[in-house]
């Protein structure tokens, strides 16, 4: 567990963005040269397990303690460089997940798209609407959700990943799925990414498939489990214990010669997370920069939209997704996970163009 955090914070955008960094007064978040900063949040753990932060200016930065400051700069090397492409999927803009749940009771469209012929519908459709990767998932993971074997999640989507990779094969397909052997089957089939809840954690063959085939893979944080993860979940600081989990899997990868090239990053919310932890989360999810990797969230349609709006909720939750996409959009997150893509697209596209507009 580390002592000290850096956060990127206070950020430009456009042609301003890129004049401030020409005038040493700013740094590119990501390599991305539409979004700089020129603050740092700097969040130290105390012996009590309480966390207090402190913000600098980055010129602010050389005054610090050589402690502190061997540390910041090593972060800010890792915030500031560039991000490989994944599946040939480039995080100089904004990009969108589909998600195509192929399961019978997923929390909001379970049962829609069991029949082949709807799925590849709905697929057909979010691609067309601007989605860069479809994710497939054939075991729902909502709170309370029990476990499917493994020959019957594979049933449900096998069909479906062929069809979709014969019509659109330079599409990017994720697997969300938790089980070695669903991985396996769906790496022969050509899936070009995985995306495990668990955060490989479920199975403990699962790292060693995405390691011996070297496929991509989300990294994604969950406490507990679908059954039991919404009971009572507890941290010291919300966003720290999340970091610390990723830091260390990620040394784990590299120590088992897996390119951290290859790793996104999700923090999972509403995966063991009351609504406290998960605004701890997106407000300060800029920190999660400083592990190197690119950024992935899903707000997409869940409940702490609920807790929030109270009695302005919809089915759909359109305008609560959007807003947490928007906010991750400021903090140069770079890849986000959708039910309704055109609509979400919709939103990117307009609030991208008139945030580089100067």
């Amino acid at each position: 567990m580390r002592k000290y955090y850096t956060r990127p914070c206070n950020f430009y955008y456009g042609n301003y963005a890129r004049n401030l960094v020409k005038k040493n007064k700013a740094l590119f978040l990501a390599g991305n040269k539409n979004i700089a900063f020129d603050q740092v949040e700097i969040f130290a753990r105390k012996k009590d397990k309480k966390t207090k932060s402190n913000i600098y200016a980055i010129n602010e930065i050389k005054s610090l303690s050589k402690e502190v400051k061997t540390i910041i700069d090593l972060d800010i090397s890792q915030i500031t460089s560039n991000r490989q492409n994944i599946c040939g999927i480039k995080f100089n803009n904004p990009k969108i997940m589909g998600i195509l749940n192929v399961t019978p009771d997923s929390f909001s469209d379970g049962g829609l798209f069991l029949k082949e012929k709807k799925a590849y519908n709905q697929a057909k459709l979010m691609i067309n609407s601007g989605a860069a990767i479809i994710d497939i998932g054939g075991e729902s993971t909502r709170p309370g959700s029990k476990i499917v074997s493994e020959e019957n999640e594979w049933k449900r989507i096998k069909k479906i990943i062929f069809k979709i990779k014969k019509k659109f094969p330079k599409i990017v397909l994720s697997l969300d799925t938790r089980k070695s052997y669903v991985m396996k089957k769906g790496a022969e089939c050509g899936i070009d990414l995985i995306n495990d809840v668990s955060g490989l954690n479920f199975d403990k063959k699962s790292f060693n498939v995405v390691n011996s085939k070297k496929i991509p893979f989300i990294l994604h944080h969950m406490q507990g489990t679908p059954k039991t993860m919404q009971n009572n979940p507890k941290y010291n600081d919300a966003i720290l214990d999340i970091f610390d989990f990723f830091e260390e899997k990620i040394n784990f990868c590299l120590k088992k010669k897996y390119k951290k090239d290859f790793i996104i990053l999700d923090p999972g919310i509403g995966f063991g997370k009351n609504l406290g932890h998960n605004l701890r989360i997106m407000s300060k999810i800029s920190i999660l920069h400083s592990l190197g990797c690119p950024i992935l969230i899903g707000t997409s349609r869940k409940r702490f939209i609920e807790h929030i709006v109270t009695k302005f909720d919809t089915k759909d939750r359109t305008g609560g997704t959007l807003a947490s996409v928007l906010s991750g959009l400021l903090q140069g997150v770079q890849l986000f996970r959708v039910h309704n893509v055109k609509e979400i697209n919709q939103g990117i596209l307009v609030f991208n163009k008139i945030l580089n507009t100067n």
